[in-house]
């Protein structure tokens, strides 16, 4: 009866996306998601990053036991995204704020995660917080073919050189269709978004660079550029570098439709400072991904907020629930609300 349940809830909720006609066909629904998962450190010290405060003798003390604690609380988000329709965890999820490979592989073996079979594409980048993005994906539904980091650095007053984190870009198979996915974790805030801003922008010609060369090898090219941008969609670094639009019904070859954009402009958002809400964790998707004439297509994005994501009270209520402040363990998730979006494949 259980089952049955909520098969029917999932019909339901697909109906109420795509429409009551194209629901009564058979679809293969994936979800995709990113996630800013804060400072996702193992306990080892590594001498080559600021790890140190993330280790049991450091500032946070950083013990196993804190660290198995955010690695099942983490877990716990993942399993749920997107579960609303398609009753399991994400097929695909791009991840920033992680240390190593090492994380990856203990995340994916918590209890919740083990059986979905999870695959790593991760990179060492020379990032001086010692964070890298990564891409998790299920084995059986996507099969990687190729996979490149492209660095992003800058050139500080003195000569020296400021390394950040890398986009990362994978190509392979979803569901048989080909896919291209890129993911970011553009430079922070810091020092005031004016200041900083400089930074982002070439972070946004990089990216731009990148999505203009798999175009320039695929006309057709099915691309999901994601990740947290520290910008907003309408900032100077997003919407005129990348191009990108917020009506996907006006949107032109070489052009991204921002989902994303729209539930800002409805009041969501992934990151709250000072008691405004940012949309700084984005999805830009190609035109073959909008339209529906050939295999995997889009459906709709959302922000993934569920009501224990959300912190319960204090100072910051309402704000997402970190997992560190003030020197404490506060045993919650992150200070980034997860996003996800929907695709759709009819056989």
């Amino acid at each position: 009866m259980k089952k049955l349940s909520l098969i029917l809830f999932a019909f339901i909720s697909f109906s109420y996306v795509l429409g009551q006609a194209e629901a009564d066909k058979n679809y293969l629904v994936s979800t995709v998601a990113f996630y800013n998962v804060e400072n996702l450190f193992d306990t080892i010290n590594d001498p080559l990053t600021w790890d140190d405060d993330r280790t049991p003798e450091g500032k946070d003390k950083w013990t196993n036991t804190i660290y198995n604690k955010k690695l099942l609380n983490i877990s716990k988000v993942i399993n749920d995204i997107g579960s609303d329709l398609t009753g399991s965890s994400p097929t695909i999820i791009g991840l920033c704020e992680v240390e190593n490979r090492k994380v990856l592989k203990d995340l994916i073996n918590t209890k919740l995660l083990i059986n979905s079979n999870y695959g790593i594409i991760h990179y060492d980048s020379k990032d001086e917080r010692g964070v890298d993005v990564a891409m998790l994906y299920k084995k059986k539904r996507f099969k990687p073919v190729h996979t490149k980091k492209y660095p992003l650095t800058f050139k500080r007053k003195d000569g020296s050189i400021d390394y950040t984190r890398d986009h990362l870009v994978i190509s392979g198979y979803l569901d048989n269709d080909k896919i291209y996915l890129i993911i970011n974790h553009w430079p922070s805030r810091s020092g005031g978004q004016m200041k900083s801003e400089k930074k982002r922008i070439l972070a946004g010609k990089l990216n731009r660079k990148i999505i203009d060369s798999i175009f320039h090898t695929d006309q057709n090219a099915k691309i999901i550029n994601m990740g947290d941008f520290n910008d907003n969609p309408g900032d100077k670094s997003i919407k005129p570098v990348l191009r990108t639009i917020i009506k996907k019904n006006e949107i032109k070859n070489n052009q991204l439709y921002n989902p994303t954009e729209e539930l800002f402009k409805m009041g969501y958002g992934t990151y709250k400072y000072k008691g405004k809400w940012f949309m700084l964790d984005q999805f830009m998707i190609s035109k073959n991904l909008v339209d529906k004439k050939n295999g995997l297509f889009f459906l709709k994005a959302s922000v993934f907020n569920k009501k224990y994501t959300i912190n319960p009270g204090g100072k910051y209520e309402g704000y997402p629930f970190k997992s560190f402040a003030g020197g404490k363990f506060l045993n919650g998730y992150s200070d980034h609300f997860p996003i996800y979006l929907y695709l759709a494949k009819k056989f």
